[in-house]
């Protein structure tokens, strides 16, 4: 049934700004009322287009064959609850705000309603406020698209930086990895030109041989830190429970060497079980443990490992007795290829905290360093807390 009610011409006069057109669904199945409804609608502004539904059945075709702005819907009919259009709604996928208009609705049963998903509701002997009501539905009913398509473009957004992302680490990958055989070519052949033609050339060749052997040698670097860095990501597969103690010990175990030569004395907490790639913790800690000792101060390098259990999470700590960092760069130390030193003063690429903080970060994580020059660093770093940690954890106090 359709319908669009002509009123005498005393009838159609505005006592509101015109509001444009609207079109209506009502669920309603008296005509005296339609009648009402509809009038106060035009009264209040609006170039109204409606059709009704006394049935479920007609309310379903309606709403599958049509576009309706509004429903307004009786609470009570014959053969079916005006109320049953939200559930008919939701089903349908279609966000539609409805408002209940029943000639008499407690405030126990109208709080229910709109928990139920009513938009509001007006009674019949109050249809003034229905334009107003209507008005506001309406309103809501545009900042939830507004707030919806927000969220889709972010949404996309973020597909696409994460999509971005992907395609950079790949093709950083890959370039890297075909660029170490020309590289190695060049470094092989440079290095043979400076065995074999030392000496025998003028002061400036030696020199200029030894730049290109010198260059070689620190592009090769740099494509495998380059490598390194783009494989982090390539491990997630790979997670499970993760004893920190033997992830810290297989660091030392690497870095034998260089602390046995600075005289490094490490101590650390009884630490957690967290679930990651094991590979790339030991890792994290081999660097941090590395750039401790690669950045001490005159006295023998003192390290200590702590960790605190937060709520949902792990806050470890690696603090040093090192030269330390001026505390307008404790940010953009974490920067690939950023160094604060010179390579004559420390070797190296400023690659390894840029991995850890890709390793950190990939497990929803966060690190930073809080320094004071000639004192040392503390560098902190959060992983959630895995079932086995957080059960672990309840002991921790103990064991520590």
């Amino acid at each position: 049934m359709s319908a669009t009610a002509t009123l005498a011409p005393e009838q159609n006069i505005r006592l509101a700004p015109a509001h444009g057109k609207l079109r209506v669904l009502l669920v309603e199945d008296n005509p005296s009322d339609i009648e009402l409804v509809s009038r106060e609608l035009r009264r209040g502004g609006f170039d109204l287009t409606f059709e009704v539904a006394q049935t479920e059945q007609e309310f379903v075709e309606r709403v599958r064959s049509n576009l309706y702005q509004v429903v307004l819907a009786d609470y009570n009919l014959p053969q079916w609850r005006g109320m049953e259009a939200v559930n008919v709604l939701r089903n349908e996928n279609l966000d539609i705000p409805v408002i209940l208009v029943s000639g008499a609705l407690g405030d126990v049963t109208a709080v229910e309603c709109i928990k139920q998903g009513v938009t509001d509701y007006v009674l019949k002997d109050r249809l003034a406020r229905l334009p107003m009501a209507v008005l506001s539905a309406l309103q809501e009913k545009r900042l939830r698209d507004e707030r919806q398509r927000a969220v889709d473009d972010l949404a996309k957004k973020v597909e696409e930086l994460a999509r971005s992302n992907r395609e950079l680490e790949q093709f950083a990958y890959v370039a890297s990895h075909d660029l170490q055989e020309p590289l190695r070519m060049v470094a092989a052949y440079t290095q043979l030109l400076a065995e074999r033609y030392k000496g025998k050339l003028d002061e400036p060749a030696d020199k200029y041989i030894h730049y290109a052997v010198d260059g070689a040698k620190r592009m090769q670097t740099l494509v495998q830190d380059l490598l390194v860095f783009s494989r982090v990501g390539r491990l997630n597969s790979e997670n499970r429970d993760t004893d920190c103690n033997v992830a810290v010990e297989i660091a030392i175990a690497n870095l034998q060497v260089a602390i046995r030569e600075s005289d490094t004395h490490i101590t650390h907490d009884y630490l957690p079980v967290v679930l990651v790639n094991p590979t790339q913790l030991a890792q994290v800690f081999q660097n941090l443990i590395g750039n401790a000792i690669k950045f001490r101060g005159p006295k023998a390098p003192q390290i200590q490992i702590t960790v605190e259990k937060q709520p949902d999470e792990w806050l470890f700590s690696v603090t040093d007795n090192g030269i330390g960092i001026a505390p307008e760069y404790c940010q953009g130390i974490f920067v690939i290829f950023k160094r604060l030193h010179t390579r004559t003063e420390y070797p190296g690429n400023g690659i390894g905290l840029a991995i850890c903080r890709k390793i950190i970060e990939q497990y929803g994580g966060r690190i930073w360093v809080t320094s004071q020059e000639g004192v040392g660093s503390t560098f902190k770093f959060t992983l959630p807390a895995s079932e086995a940690g957080s059960r672990q954890g309840q002991n921790h106090d103990d064991r520590r």
